[in-house]
C-alpha cells in the first residue's frame, strides 16, 4: 500500500461519509490491523463516532473486524481493505453497466444497494418501487413483481449476492485465536444465488401517500435476516470482457469480436473468474454457439480463428486438433497494457512498442528499427529511461565491466511499468477529486442558494402554480450568477469525465496486474 492509494482512500471517504469516517479509515490503512482503544488514541474521535464510523465501514463492505488475536476474551480487531474502499471510484460504472443490462429498475436496485451497504430484498424492493412510481405520471405505478423480477435476474447472473453469515459468538469466543481472521467468502455458501420466497404484494407509493401510511404497523416478509450485496467481481469480470471484445474490434474487425464474444460467453461457467486462459473450446462448439443474426459459413469462421492465432497480440491460441481445432482464448492477462505516450510523442511510443516486440535492442538498433535519427532515438530513449518507462541491462563481455566491452541492451519490464503507471493513475485521479472538491467548496453559496430554488419551483409545480410565479421564483437567481453556475457545472462535468476515463485505465492496469502476478505464482 503506498502513500498514494491512502490518499486517495481518504478522499473518496471524505466525499462519500464525511471527515470521521475518513479519519478512521485512514487510520485502520496506515496502522493495519487495530482494536477500538488503538483507533480512539490514534484518531482522537470520541468513542461514540469511532463505532459510528466502523459500522458504516463494515457496513458497506470496506472493513472487516476479527476476534483479537490473543484469544478469549481479547477485543475484536477491526481491518481496513485499500482495494475495497477503490471500488466507491468505480459506482458510476456499476450503475451505468446495470442500467445497460437491465434497463431503469436494474439501475436502481444497484444504485440503492451501493448507497446502503447491504440490505434486505424486500426493503430494497420497496425503495425502488417507490422511486420509479416518483417518475411516472399521475395513475400509474411501479408493481413490486416487476422489481422483484429484475432483482432475480441481476442474482441469476450473479451480479448480486447474499452477505456471508458472521461467525457465531460461541466460535469468537473460543479460547483459541482463529487460524485465519479472512472473512468467508459468500461462494462458500449454497444458498449463495438462492433467491427467498418473498411475499410482497402491491405497488410504489408517492411521498404523500407513504407519509399517511407511516403509522402503520410493519410486516415481515418472509427475508428477515437475509442481506444483499453487489458482486464487484462479477461486474469487473464483465468489464475484462468488454475490453477484450473491443480490443479485438479495434485490431481486427466486427466479426472477429463476436467470434471473441462468443467464445467468452461459452467459457463464463467452466472457466474461473482468475483463471490466466479459458479452458478450449472446439470450433464446432464455436460455430453453434455464434448468434443467430452472424450467418457465418464454417469456412470463414476457420479463417477468422486462424486469423486470430496468428495475431501478433495473441488473442486466441491452438491447444490441439479434435473437433475440428481446439481453441484458448489467452488475453485475459494480456488485454491492454498500453501507456499513454502524449507528453512524449508518437515516436516514443514506438519505440515502447518496438522493445515489447524484440525484449532486448541496443540503441542502434532501436535508430535502425525505428527508422529514426540517432541523436532523437537517443534523447527519446534516455528520456524513457529517466521517468523508469524502460530499462538500461548491462552484459559485459569481460569481468572488469568496462564500457567498451560491455553490451548496453535496453529493455522493458512491463510489470514494474504498468506498476508505476498505476500510481500514477491514483495520483492522477486524487488530483481530481481535490480540484473538483475544491472548486464546489469554493461555490457552495451560490449552489445552496441553486438547491433552494429548484425545491421551491418543485413545490410549486407540484402545487399547480401559476407560471407568473414560477417565473418569479426562477428570476431570484440574477443573470451572472447563472452563468457563474453553467460554467462550473461545465468544469465539474468535464472533471467528472476525466475521473471515470482514468479509472478505465486503473481497472485495466490493475487487472494486468493482479493475472501476472496469479500466473506467475
Amino acid at each position: 500500500m503506498t502513500s498514494q492509494e491512502v490518499r486517495l482512500c481518504g478522499l473518496l471517504l471524505r466525499e462519500h461519509f464525511g471527515e470521521v469516517v475518513e479519519k478512521v479509515g485512514t487510520t485502520l490503512l496506515r496502522g493495519g490491523t487495530q482494536n477500538l482503544r488503538s483507533i480512539l488514541q490514534e484518531t482522537g474521535v470520541s468513542l461514540d463516532l469511532v463505532k459510528k464510523s466502523l459500522c458504516v465501514l463494515v457496513q458497506h463492505g470496506t472493513c472487516v473486524f476479527s476476534p483479537g488475536r490473543k484469544g478469549r476474551g481479547s477485543p475484536s480487531e477491526y481491518r481496513a481493505s485499500c482495494h475495497l474502499i477503490l471500488r466507491i471510484l468505480r459506482y458510476p460504472r456499476y450503475i451505468y453497466t446495470a442500467k445497460t443490462l437491465y434497463g431503469d429498475t436494474g439501475e436502481l436496485i444497484v444504485e440503492e444497494m451501493l448507497q446502503r451497504g447491504r440490505v434486505t430484498m424486500s426493503n430494497i424492493v420497496k425503495t425502488v418501487a417507490d422511486r420509479l412510481t416518483q417518475t411516472m405520471e399521475e395513475g400509474h405505478s411501479m408493481e413490486y413483481k416487476e422489481v422483484c423480477s429484475a432483482f432475480s435476474k441481476l442474482v441469476e447472473t450473479h451480479f448480486l449476492q447474499r452477505c456471508p453469515r458472521t461467525a457465531s459468538k460461541a466460535a469468537a469466543d473460543s479460547e483459541e485465536a482463529p487460524a485465519s481472521t479472512e472473512p468467508p467468502a459468500p461462494e462458500s455458501f449454497a444458498d449463495c444465488y438462492t433467491v427467498p420466497q418473498v411475499t410482497l404484494v402491491g405497488r410504489g407509493k408517492r411521498q404523500l401517500e407513504d407519509a399517511k401510511e407511516q403509522s402503520v404497523a410493519k410486516k415481515t416478509h418472509g427475508d428477515e435476516g437475509i442481506y444483499w450485496q453487489v458482486n464487484f467481481e462479477r461486474f469487473h469480470l464483465h468489464f475484462r470482457d468488454q475490453a477484450i471484445i473491443s480490443a479485438v474490434a479495434n485490431k481486427l474487425d466486427q466479426t472477429s469480436s463476436e467470434i471473441i464474444r462468443t467464445m467468452l460467453r461459452m467459457s463464463e461457467v467452466t472457466t474461473p473468474p482468475a483463471a490466466a486462459s479459458t479452458k478450449p473450446l472446439s470450433a464446432n462448439e464455436i460455430f453453434r454457439s455464434l448468434p443467430a443474426g452472424y450467418n457465418i459459413p464454417r469456412q470463414v469462421l476457420d479463417q477468422y480463428l486462424s486469423l486470430l492465432v496468428d495475431d501478433p497480440m495473441e488473442f486466441v491460441s491452438k491447444a490441439g486438433e479434435s473437433g475440428g481445432g481446439m481453441y484458448v482464448l489467452t488475453s485475459i492477462q494480456t488485454v491492454s497494457l498500453s501507456p499513454h505516450f502524449g507528453r512524449f510523442g508518437s515516436r516514443s511510443a514506438r519505440i515502447f512498442r518496438l522493445l515489447l516486440k524484440k525484449k532486448h535492442l541496443e540503441q542502434k538498433q532501436v535508430e535502425d528499427f525505428a527508422m529514426i535519427p540517432a541523436k532523437e532515438a537517443k534523447d527519446m530513449l534516455y528520456t524513457l529511461l529517466s521517468q523508469n518507462l524502460v530499462q538500461l541491462q548491462e552484459i559485459p563481455k569481460t569481468p572488469d565491466f568496462a564500457p567498451s566491452r560491455t553490451f548496453y541492451l535496453y529493455t522493458v519490464n512491463q510489470l514494474s511499468t504498468a506498476r508505476m503507471l498505476l500510481q500514477n493513475c491514483y495520483k492522477t485521479v486524487a488530483n481530481l477529486i481535490h480540484r473538483r472538491l475544491f472548486e464546489t467548496s469554493n461555490s457552495k453559496r451560490l449552489l445552496e442558494k441553486s438547491q433552494r430554488i429548484e425545491a421551491i419551483l418543485a413545490s410549486l409545480q407540484a402545487g399547480g402554480a401559476e407560471p407568473e410565479q414560477l417565473t418569479e421564483v426562477e428570476e431570484m437567481i440574477t443573470a451572472p450568477e447563472k452563468q457563474q453556475l453553467d460554467s462550473l457545472r461545465l468544469h465539474i462535468n468535464k472533471l467528472d469525465s476525466a475521473e471515470n476515463q482514468v479509472d478505465e485505465t486503473i481497472f485495466l492496469l490493475e487487472s494486468y496486474i493482479h493475472a501476472t502476478a496469479s500466473s506467475s505464482s
